[in-house]
């Protein structure tokens, strides 16, 4: 059975190729200053974080070209749907993802955009490397033998 936590969480965007073109070193949760034309247009579920990515500037992080659309009901409230957007982090966080990218090459990249059960809207951001097309070759070639080697184990039983 699923925890009660899992179970209420809503997952709005996701960002599925980021795992194949990135090696994924760390995970952190972090919430997203948005307003409320944006909150109202993530509900409706046609965000996308596919070309995303989060930056550090000064001393603060912010979320690069995620896209929300308009919200349809707003009239000249509306926000601009490719604006960039401040991650609520804390300072040690925020200080240990500016090292990596400066020092180690890391890129901040979106994995998951929801709303968590008590329904604020959080990011996953990985902490994650680049992978090269030979790098991206043997993760499939590893995938592809893991799902035969479960096809011949349950043939045989």
């Amino acid at each position: 059975m699923a925890e009660k936590s899992e179970r209420s969480i809503k997952v709005v965007a996701e960002n599925r190729k980021a795992r194949f073109n990135y090696s994924i070193e760390d995970t952190i949760e972090a919430g997203i200053a948005l307003s409320g034309t944006e909150v109202k247009s993530m509900r409706s579920g046609k965000t996308t974080i596919a070309e995303s990515y989060a930056d550090a500037k000064g001393s603060e992080v912010w979320l690069i070209n995620a896209n929300i659309p308009e919200y349809l009901q707003a009239n000249r409230f509306n926000h601009e749907p490719k604006r960039a957007r401040k991650l609520l982090l804390h300072r040690k966080e925020i200080n240990r993802l500016i090292a990596a990218v400066d020092r180690e090459g890391m890129t901040l990249i979106p994995l998951r955009l929801y709303f968590n059960a008590r329904g604020r809207a959080k990011l996953l951001l990985a902490v994650a490397k680049g992978r090269k097309l030979h790098d991206k070759r043997e993760a499939a070639k590893k995938r592809d033998w893991g799902r035969e080697k479960g096809r011949l184990l349950r043939a045989r039983g």
